[in-house]
């Protein structure tokens, strides 16, 4: 039995009179307001509120991917809590335009309070960076220091914590290299995918030795076809792929490429649209984190030109440089340099159409 010793009204159950008492300008310490200390405040607040979200959704499909084998009847669930974080990524971009509406003059007027508080010490904001897979040998430094430096040491302790626990990336790679698809009875999707470059691959050649090409023309399609045809050594390559892997230029598994892949290139089979639009999710989310990181770098320039950051960092150069390194689905997004047409693809045989039409059974195997 449900009983409420009293009414639930609007302002209690949000705790609205908490809320509004947790702006306290530092200017307005100090003897007089600064007006667009208000707009600072809340503005950043209500980001710590939605990255609370998005780790609340973040943790819920985590829980998923740490499973054995991921549930047909649970890719709805991951895709749909992939699209609700990509639509609050797209209020945090649009949030920077509000926070512009204060001058840099009107941001002067209280900067020097903040020191040396900086959004770089965001906990949930790392939390975010860590549960989405980004590790520490790909992070920037922080003046030649890891982000941690700056932290206090319950705070550091969390994160770490965090750092041994499951990625998102590591996940997804995980349930990639179990698609049951890449050997199916006999056929061999990569085998015939390779035919299939190679085929197109010559087929460029031939372009080259036509006789018809200007000396520009042709100057430009040999770079092209050079580009292409190491691209396309690379992938079918094992041995060199795991190279690049151990370089730090590639992140996912042979096998979970290979999967991506093959998801990508016929999502048109009912059994992998829910995988397309997973992957197709996670690069949206790299790219809107990219595009949030980036609008926050031109805002910081534009209010602070190229002086220091309140944190210590170095402004303006370093929050560009982490949009531009701190991505970390990249390998989805650079699967396009091995796209074919669909008129190119290998042709699947007539068994495997009907399999992939219905949702694979976990007694035959899962994604």
């Amino acid at each position: 039995m449900n009983s409420k010793s009293k009414t639930v009204t609007y302002q209690d159950y949000l705790k609205i009179p908490e809320l509004l008492r947790l702006q306290q300008p530092l200017s307005k310490e100090a003897g007089e307001l600064a007006h667009d200390e208000v707009l600072f405040i809340i503005t950043h607040q209500v980001y710590e509120l939605w990255f609370k979200q998005i780790l609340h959704e973040l943790d819920s499909v985590l829980k998923l991917f740490q499973k054995e084998s991921i549930n047909e009847r649970h890719m709805g669930i991951i895709v749909s809590r992939f699209e609700r974080i990509i639509e609050i990524q797209k209020i945090l971009i649009a949030q920077v335009a509000v926070l512009e509406t204060m001058s840099p003059a009107d941001f002067l007027e209280f900067r020097d309070l903040l020191a040396p508080a900086s959004g770089f010490q965001s906990i949930q904001f790392r939390l975010l960076e860590i549960k989405m897979g980004l590790i520490k040998e790909r992070r920037i430094l922080f003046e030649r220091q890891t982000f941690s430096s700056e932290l206090r040491d319950e705070e550091r302790a969390i994160l770490e914590e965090t750092e041994k626990d499951l990625s998102l990336f590591d996940g997804v790679n995980r349930w990639l290299e179990r698609t049951p698809f890449l050997d199916f009875d006999g056929f061999s999707f990569w085998d015939s995918y390779k035919e299939a470059l190679e085929e197109n691959l010559d087929k460029q050649k031939q372009s080259l030795d036509s006789g018809h090409l200007s000396a520009e023309e042709r100057e430009r399609m040999e770079k092209n076809y050079e580009s292409t045809r190491k691209n396309i050594e690379a992938i079918m390559d094992e041995e060199k792929h795991n190279e690049m892997v151990e370089t730090g230029q590639r992140e996912l598994s042979y096998r979970s490429l290979q999967a991506a892949l093959l998801i990508f290139l016929y999502r048109d089979q009912p059994v992998l649209y829910l995988p397309y639009r997973l992957l197709t999710g996670l690069i949206d989310m790299d790219e809107y984190l990219t595009s949030w990181r980036y609008r926050h770098a031109l805002m910081a320039h534009r209010m602070i030109g190229r002086k220091t950051g309140t944190g210590g960092s170095s402004g303006y150069s370093y929050l560009r440089a982490t949009a531009e390194r701190h991505k970390v689905f990249s390998d989805f997004t650079n699967l396009t340099t091995f796209f074919l047409p669909r008129s190119k693809l290998p042709t699947l045989p007539d068994d495997i159409q009907k399999a992939l039409g219905f949702y694979y059974s976990q007694s035959k195997g899962d994604l």
